[in-house]
């Protein structure tokens, strides 16, 4: 089916998430409006189809929204991607944002790893605290079984680089669902 639904309520956040790999409607609200645009460049740059409504403890911070937004949205992609057959399984993108470059390259590997190499020169965009941009890559990595490795090549404005980011993890998730007909691409036959 290449869809799926979440929907995960903790004393921190309540969650309600849908993702369609085929494309379809964006609708995101996660109470952190930075969040919010860099999940719908995401959803624009990979075209998936993502609905995404969170209500969190803002009131304490942004860490848990982002954090269990990634938790769902990696649980969500692990259940698009099922056993992981007839998939290219790799991507990799680069992407430049301004003076900013960013890369991703990713294995849908079932084995969940990130690299993370992004210094951010600024702690804040709008209200959005830039150091959770890699509590979401971890969360998401986590969850989804992705190994995932993403680099700042060069940037001096965090929202640069964290666009970058997120567009590059798009294009590279793109890239790497796309359907190939074959079987599990690894010599073991599994995933």
């Amino acid at each position: 089916m290449r869809k799926a639904e979440i929907k995960r309520t903790t004393k921190e956040t309540d969650i309600t998430l849908a993702i369609d790999l085929a494309g379809g409607e964006r609708m995101i609200d996660t109470g952190i409006g930075f969040f919010d645009h860099m999940l719908d460049s995401f959803a624009v740059h990979s075209g998936f189809g993502l609905t995404l409504l969170c209500k969190g403890d803002l009131a304490v911070d942004g860490h848990h929204t982002v954090e269990d937004c990634g938790i769902a949205l990696g649980q969500a992609l692990a259940q698009c991607l099922g056993d992981r057959s007839g998939i290219a399984r790799f991507g990799q993108a680069f992407v430049p944002m301004d003076e900013a470059l960013g890369f991703c390259a990713l294995d849908i590997s079932g084995r969940p790893y990130l690299v993370f190499d992004a210094p951010m020169p600024q702690p804040m965009c709008g209200g959005y605290d830039t150091c959770l941009t890699v509590e979401f890559m971890r969360a998401l990595a986590d969850n989804a079984g992705l190994t995932l490795h993403l680099k700042c090549e060069y940037g001096v404005n965090a929202h640069h680089i964290t666009e970058a980011l997120f567009k590059a993890l798009a294009r590279a998730l793109k890239q790497a669902v796309t359907q190939t007909g074959g079987g599990v691409l690894s010599a073991k036959g599994v995933l």
